[in-house]
């Protein structure tokens, strides 16, 4: 006999197993979903439905896979609740340090039920101006009827950048697997070997390296581009099947993902040899890159290394070659979900520097194709601001002396 929809749940909790060991202690997600609460207070709003990948890891410690679901975090003054779709069974619940309500998928919408039923109706509610769609956002009112909306994104992506001791020392791990995923590159690269294999030598060893450090974690998204010639004038160009040159110039980028942290590790190399046109940008990037590095200290602003940096590019007859902004700020983001837009070194944030923030300093410069010493040429290291100034945690050695290799 076929059970009748009216027999049929909307949703329910199905807390399959024993919770699993998170990449943080409950003290840290409580102490996030602390400073969370205060953040609501202080913008009016007195309950919070997530939606993002960032901000539901960031709280919960649960990661999803959306395959077109929605998912969810909703938080409360007494509640904090992840929501998440039957297909991933125990999974959420396992993962998540708090609640966990699983969605049935037998009627439309039931997400939003299941979401209403934490937040109840005519609430002031938070949500992600940066990730929540229109369609999603017609829902939420339709469903949750609140008596008004406020916008938590900006709130929480200041909380995000602001690291702890737990998150630093996590960041710390990944520079130290992205290093183990720069050398087994420099190990495999040689003339005639493609991109594609290359690339897959340093993901492999990341990825060994990750299950050795973190043995309780789930191993997903690790992933390296490997760009030779042409394919270097985008710091963000795919691998592809190009078989490797004397004198190619390369770009190394390895980028381990730990619990849904991102680190990386960026550098220029060469096959071989390397052109005495192409070595004078490349250590002209390399002194970029050092004086940049040296600029990072608490009290300065993201702006004001902008412009410094671009002053230094100006005198060489350099910065017309720029394509991007120098840095970044580092934590649960990767190439397709979060980011802390208020920490990267562009001329329009302001955004000041402070002990616990984690940076990379990241100058590239692309120099067009038939022009002499074409190419794409960066350098990348993560640092650590710290009372002083900050700490430079990648390892991997940069330049002409250590990465002419093959």
């Amino acid at each position: 006999m076929t059970a009748s929809s009216t027999d049929r749940p909307e949703f329910y909790r199905f807390h399959n197993g024993e919770k699993a060991r998170l990449p943080f202690a409950d003290t840290e997600y409580q102490a996030r979903i602390k400073g969370l609460r205060a953040r609501m207070e202080e913008a009016g709003a007195n309950a919070a439905v997530f939606t993002s990948m960032h901000n539901i890891a960031y709280y919960s410690g649960f990661l999803y896979c959306a395959f077109g679901r929605p998912y969810g975090l909703v938080v409360t003054e007494s509640e904090a609740v992840t929501i998440s779709a039957g297909i991933d069974a125990g999974q959420p619940w396992r993962r998540s340090f708090c609640d966990n309500i699983t969605y049935t998928d037998w009627q439309r919408d039931n997400f939003w039920r299941a979401v209403k039923s934490v937040t109840g109706s005519g609430r002031i509610v938070g949500y992600e101006g940066d990730h929540l769609t229109l369609m999603q956002r017609d829902k939420l009112e339709d469903f949750l009827e609140p008596l008004t909306m406020v916008d938590l994104a900006p709130t929480t992506m200041r909380q995000r950048m602001q690291k702890s001791p737990a998150e630093i020392a996590l960041i710390r791990a990944g520079a130290n697997v992205a290093d183990v995923g720069g050398y087994a590159i420099r190990d495999a690269i040689r003339e005639g070997v493609r991109e594609i294999d290359v690339a897959m030598a340093g993901r492999d060893a990341m990825e060994l390296e990750i299950a050795k450090r973190f043995p309780d974690a789930e191993y997903r998204d690790t992933w390296v581009w490997f760009q030779s010639g042409l394919n270097t004038d985008g710091a963000h160009n795919p691998v592809t099947g190009r078989a490797l040159e004397r004198g190619d110039i390369l770009s190394l980028n390895t980028f381990p993902m730990i619990s849904g942290y991102y680190t990386a590790l960026e550098r220029t190399l060469f096959v071989g040899e390397v052109d005495p046109a192409s070595l004078k940008i490349w250590e002209a990037n390399v002194a970029t890159h050092e004086y940049g590095m040296s600029l990072l200290k608490p009290g300065v602003s993201c702006a004001e290394v902008t412009h410094a940096i671009n002053d230094f590019l100006a005198e060489r007859d350099l910065l017309q070659y720029r394509t991007f902004g120098y840095g970044h700020s580092f934590g649960v983001l990767s190439h397709y979900y979060g980011r802390e837009a208020g920490l990267e070194l562009r001329e329009d944030i302001d955004t000041v520097l402070e002990p616990g923030m984690v940076i990379s300093m990241e100058p590239m410069l692309t120099i067009p194709e038939g022009a002499p010493g074409a190419g794409g040429y960066r350098e990348h290291d993560i640092l650590v601001v710290t009372e002083e100034g900050a700490e430079n945690i990648t390892g991997y050695p940069y330049g002409p002396e250590f990465n002419v290799v093959g």
